[in-house]
């Protein structure tokens, strides 16, 4: 007796790829508005002189109107060095508040 094999061989085909399918969305987008920009605005207002405390001395009293409007003004009237409770001495003039203005 003969025998004789066979061989079957089986061939599967490829799946077929999947429908790929692409939904595309419209969408508008408005944008809002930016805020306007806030504007702050700061006023420095000066005190008012002390005119009672001599050693402050930038506004004149009553009884002495000497006023110097820098230290070129107190030279040239020949008041320099001005000193505290002196007529026409301010805190304008000394600056390192030492109570002599126009040292130098």
């Amino acid at each position: 007796m003969t025998s004789t094999a066979t061989e079957t061989a089986t061939v599967t085909a490829p799946p077929e790829p999947a429908e790929t399918i692409y939904q595309v969305t419209e969408k508008t987008v408005t944008a809002e508005p930016e805020p306007a920009p806030t504007v702050t605005e700061t006023v420095y207002r000066a005190a008012a002189p002390d005119t009672t405390d001599d050693e402050v001395g930038s506004a004149p009293d009553a009884a002495d109107d000497t006023y110097y409007e820098n230290c070129d003004a107190a030279r040239a009237a020949g008041a320099a060095p001005v000193r505290t409770g002196d007529p026409g001495y301010g805190r304008h003039l000394d600056r390192d508040g030492d109570g002599v203005g126009c040292e130098s």
